[in-house]
């Protein structure tokens, strides 16, 4: 009888530690997309806040690229400080702000089109939906996803390396392949990021929300891009 006891004690603190898992994991999850969703309001503001300064931005390069120096750091001060509470929201939210000022000049590019205001919206529109139904794909799929990371950051470098390089050309044709293949990229990168975060092989909720941020900023920043060249009169 007491082996059977023992036996039963040890079975039960064996559910009790996988119920405690799956709360763990569940609040996990619950924190990064609050945070996801906290970060897209404080990238709307900065945006917000970037088109009504348009004009100081117009003719200005050098403003553009400062505020694309001070992102990087911000993103790298916030990697390193994503374990010191309070730092690292601090640090999250100016990063998200300054990243939607670093998307004013895109913006202001598409807005002054005849039908700028429907292309952004038809952009955003089309982002929460692919990221809508990606997640739910990812999260539902029993296939893995999480093996691709070396193979999307390989295609990420190719892709930063040729924009970077079609700055000197300034050609349509090239920016509209280089936002068509980045489109597929940040598609799987949203793939890839959300069964990592399903799975818990982040540390911390803070890196899940980034992940997806990025995922979901630059594939709306890759379709706007696509629907701003066919919507040129040219």
């Amino acid at each position: 009888m007491s082996l059977y006891n023992r036996n039963y004690a040890d079975q039960s603190s064996q559910r009790e530690e996988v119920a405690y898992s799956q709360s763990s994991l569940s609040s996990f999850i619950k924190q990064t997309y609050q945070l996801f969703a906290a970060s897209l309001l404080s990238a709307t503001a900065g945006a917000y806040v970037g088109i009504s300064m348009a004009h100081v931005f117009a003719g200005n390069k050098m403003l553009f690229w400062g505020l694309v120096i001070v992102e990087f750091v911000l993103l790298f001060g916030l990697m390193a400080a994503k374990r010191k509470e309070g730092l690292n929201m601090v640090l999250l939210f100016a990063f998200t702000f300054v990243s939607g000022l670093t998307l004013t000049p895109l913006l202001s590019a598409i807005l002054s089109m005849p039908s700028g205001a429907s292309i952004v919206a038809q952009a955003f529109a089309l982002t929460t939906v692919a990221f809508g139904a990606l997640s739910v794909f990812a999260m539902n799929t029993k296939r893995d996803f999480t093996t691709m990371g070396k193979m999307l950051f390989i295609a990420l470098v190719v892709i930063v390396v040729a924009s970077l390089i079609n700055i000197f050309f300034a050609s349509p044709l090239v920016q509209l392949a280089i936002a068509s293949i980045g489109a597929i990229l940040f598609s799987a990168y949203i793939l890839y990021d959300t069964q990592n975060i399903i799975r818990g092989n982040y540390e911390t909720p803070i890196e899940g929300a980034v992940a997806l941020y990025l995922d979901f900023v630059n594939l709306f920043t890759s379709l706007l891009q696509i629907l701003g060249i066919f919507g040129r009169d040219e």
